[in-house]
């Protein structure tokens, strides 16, 4: 029984074998469980001053650009200077957008503008960040662990995905918008100082400055690397199709149930963390590339009947398993990524990855937004699943290489466990 037990729950390997890992566990979970409360009630305070859902779903679109330019620039720098000095001061700087969101809410009046400019300064700190983050999990974890590590990371930010949401929920109706913001910059300073614990992570001596040379030399390895693209090109489709967060105010006042808006937010989280919590096998795949594609697909299938029902429950639960399905694709992208991508190339390429998995969902919040001013929410919501799933199908045709992916015979996987084991990782 303990064996079998031993088997389905979460492989601690990475923890046990990375003191880093461990540290940035821990900063993650603080810092998600903070920026969930800002994430419930920024939309939530755009609604409130205005009422439109395209003025909800604009919010996406302000935070599309920064997102773009200084995640393709975070790659390069990632990759040409200490990436725990970056990490440090970025996570800093959006402590301090936190402050502003705070001080504009205490205001006898608060302005709708700050919400926009926040909010883009936030996409352009965490599109510096990303890349640094990501490409120093493959230098502390061990090859062989990569998969255990990104279960662990998508357990950590699922512990505070819902624990966020589901405290924002409640703080913002009990205690306004200002407290959910305090408590953000609380996460923040506490984020700060468990960064400041980790050991230094200079780059390579022969690194290259940042320069739009290196960062098209990245998108040229991405462009070469069909099973790349299609990790990619799927968590783009998917994201832009169906994404509808951004519009879960509207959807609990269509279903009369506004106390459900903070389990809106969370209910993709519990579906995660279900997964997470069982990923012990994943360990032992290694076609991960059917991760991409069928999680992909249940990400739609799943959105497409939330949009579809009309009883509150129903619909937390079609969101549970959207999350599980966004967490197998997740799971599959990340070790992918990790096993195939060279060291020199790292932060460059995590530039890309911080594109693929974030402009979809900004995308996706104007493209959700502006049907729903058209169609009606419910509409909205269910259509874009359909159109994920179409989607998905077609891109899995069209990229064969990803769907027969394997870990033990993908010549850049090979390349890459060859690499590691010659710096001793």
């Amino acid at each position: 029984m303990t064996s079998k037990l031993s088997s389905i729950l979460p492989d601690l390997s990475p923890w046990r074998s990375s003191r880093d890992f461990r540290l940035l566990w821990v900063q993650g979970l603080v810092t998600f469980f903070g920026s969930s409360m800002a994430l419930i009630a920024l939309p939530l305070q755009i609604k409130e001053l205005t009422g439109s859902p395209l003025a909800v779903g604009v919010m996406g679109a302000v935070e599309l650009v920064p997102l773009v330019v200084f995640g393709l620039y975070g790659g390069a720098l990632a990759d040409a200077v200490d990436r725990r000095k970056l990490i440090l001061g970025t996570e800093a700087g959006m402590g301090l957008l936190a402050v502003i969101l705070l001080v504009n809410a205490v205001l006898p009046e608060p302005m709708l503008w700050p919400l926009y400019v926040v909010a883009a300064g936030v996409s352009a700190l965490a599109g510096l960040q990303r890349p640094a983050l990501d490409s120093l999990m493959a230098r502390i974890v061990p090859h062989d662990q990569l998969t255990a590590g990104a279960a662990l990371n998508a357990l950590r930010w699922q512990l505070g995905a819902i624990a966020g949401p589901a405290t924002a929920g409640l703080v913002v109706a009990y205690a306004g918008h200002a407290t959910a913001y305090g408590v953000t910059v609380l996460s923040f300073v506490a984020s700060v100082l468990l960064c400041l614990k980790l050991a230094s992570a200079p780059p390579a001596h022969d690194a290259e400055k940042p320069s739009l040379r290196g960062i098209a030399e990245g998108a040229r390895y991405a462009w070469s690397r069909p099973v790349l693209l299609g990790t990619y090109a799927i968590d783009l489709a998917a994201m832009f199709f169906a994404f509808p967060n951004t519009i879960f105010p509207f959807l609990a006042d269509d279903l009369d149930a506004e106390w459900a808006l903070g389990l809106m937010y969370a209910a993709g989280s519990v579906g995660s963390l279900a997964l997470s919590l069982t990923s012990g096998w994943t360990s032992r795949v290694r076609r991960h590339g059917l991760f991409v594609v069928f999680g992909a697909a249940l990400w739609g299938v799943s959105i497409a009947a939330a949009g579809w029902f009309g009883n509150v429950w129903l619909v937390l639960l079609c969101l549970a398993f959207a999350g599980g399905g966004d967490m197998l694709s997740g799971l599959g992208r990340s070790t992918i990524w990790n096993q195939t991508i060279p060291e020199e190339l790292r932060g460059r390429l995590a530039g890309i990855e911080v594109l693929s998995y974030s402009v979809g969902p900004q995308l996706g919040q104007v493209r959700a937004g502006a049907m729903a001013g058209w169609t009606g929410t419910r509409a909205a919501v269910w259509s874009g699943g359909v159109a994920c799933v179409v989607s998905v199908g077609l891109l899995a045709a069209a990229l064969p290489k990803l769907v027969t992916y394997d870990a033990e015979t993908d010549e850049d996987a090979l390349r890459r466990r060859a690499q590691k084991e010659e710096a001793g990782v």
